[in-house]
């Protein structure tokens, strides 16, 4: 397998945690935070595709698909590369509206697919490319890696908050932990 192949894998499940993240959450759930000052799940996957979306345009030297290709109009939002939901306020977050999920996930997928040209269009040595000066520049492997593991660790915050909606949704009580095994003593862990 090819370095290029892992990176091209890790974006491509993002529809796919996406798509499991929105399954059986009713559409007026996606703009509702799970708890006061929690970001909704709507925002989130927003905010995922933004961050992929906005850096990788940025890599390439090109405008980013939010403005170029009009995906601000469908979430009804200005057309503004720095829209992408880093440094919002608590206030900026509850007024976000989410469009319809196969919108969200229209956005992802066309900004997946352009991660995934930009990466055909990498050589190997283009990964150590500084991206900024400096003596410890950052370069194009460390923001891929980078952008990759900020979307996945916002894929599994979706995750989490569908299933805090869907628990209270369901009216379910909260789970009862079950008592943890007795740990070992070190010297039965020495015998074996």
């Amino acid at each position: 397998m090819e370095w290029r192949d892992l990176i091209v894998d890790g974006f491509e499940r993002l529809r796919d945690l996406a798509e499991e993240a929105f399954a059986g959450v009713r559409a007026t759930d996606f703009d509702r935070a799970p708890q006061p000052r929690a970001n909704p799940l709507g925002w989130t996957v927003w905010h995922l595709t933004r961050v992929q979306d906005g850096q990788v345009a940025e890599m390439m030297g090109q405008p980013d698909l939010w403005v170029r290709d009009g995906w601000h109009k469908k979430f009804s939002r200005p057309p503004d590369h720095d829209d992408s939901g880093y440094g919002h306020t608590p206030a900026q977050v509850r007024a976000f509206r989410s469009p319809s999920a196969k919108v969200q996930l229209d956005y992802l997928r066309a900004t997946t697919e352009r991660t995934k040209e930009y990466l055909a269009s990498l050589a190997a040595p283009d990964l150590d490319r500084p991206l900024e000066p400096g003596p410890d520049p950052s370069t194009v492997a460390i923001r891929l890696v980078s952008i990759l593991a900020d979307c996945h660790q916002h894929a599994g915050e979706a995750a989490y908050i569908r299933g805090l909606l869907k628990s209270r949704a369901s009216g379910a009580a909260p789970r009862k932990r079950r008592p943890r095994p007795a740990r070992r003593s070190a010297a039965r862990r020495r015998q074996g």
